[in-house]
């Protein structure tokens, strides 16, 4: 039986690295170039959804919300210098991701989720965990089109692709 929330999870750490193959086709200079859109530079975009990704992580792993904001906020800020830089941050998360769904079999579980922007409210792990995806694949449209306004061509790395490509490794 396929786990949803962590098949979309191994969707989402594939698209990154997909965007990621794109990127590190193009001049390096494409990752600092400043653009008019929601970020400044693709870099930029590439560290808010890390900085996102690592502090849902935090939250999955047991640290108060407020606290995991605060940890992975300076991520946030940290601008990276390649795109290689980004890949291996990335895939060093995915591959902790995949520690913590291996340990956590029931993802329906809930707990109080603390959140300092909406409140508190009773969550599942697999809600935080799709909107992780979420997250990334709503940036992922935001580095498209920063690419496009740079005058490159961006990669398809929509869910439905990732259907047919050949898993090359599972994180769960």
């Amino acid at each position: 039986m396929t786990n949803h929330p962590v098949e979309m999870y191994q969707y989402h750490a594939w698209a990154n690295q997909t965007i990621l193959g794109r990127i590190k086709e193009l001049p390096s200079s494409v990752l600092s170039q400043e653009v008019n859109s929601s970020f400044p530079t693709i870099a930029h975009a590439l560290s808010h959804i890390y900085s996102v990704d690592t502090m849902w992580y935090l939250v999955l792993t047991g640290m108060e919300m407020p606290e995991a904001f605060q940890a992975a906020k300076p991520l946030n800020e940290n601008v990276l210098g390649s795109v290689e830089e980004y890949a291996n941050a990335f895939g060093k998360l995915a591959e902790q991701y995949g520690q913590w769904f291996r340990s956590h079999a029931d993802l329906e579980q809930s707990v109080l989720l603390n959140n300092p922007f909406a409140g508190v409210r009773q969550t599942r792990f697999s809600e935080m965990v799709l909107h992780v995806v979420n997250h990334g694949t709503y940036h992922r449209g935001n580095i498209s089109t920063m690419l496009r306004q740079l005058g490159h061509a961006s990669t398809m790395n929509d869910y439905a692709l990732f259907w047919y490509m050949e898993p090359t490794a599972s994180i769960s």
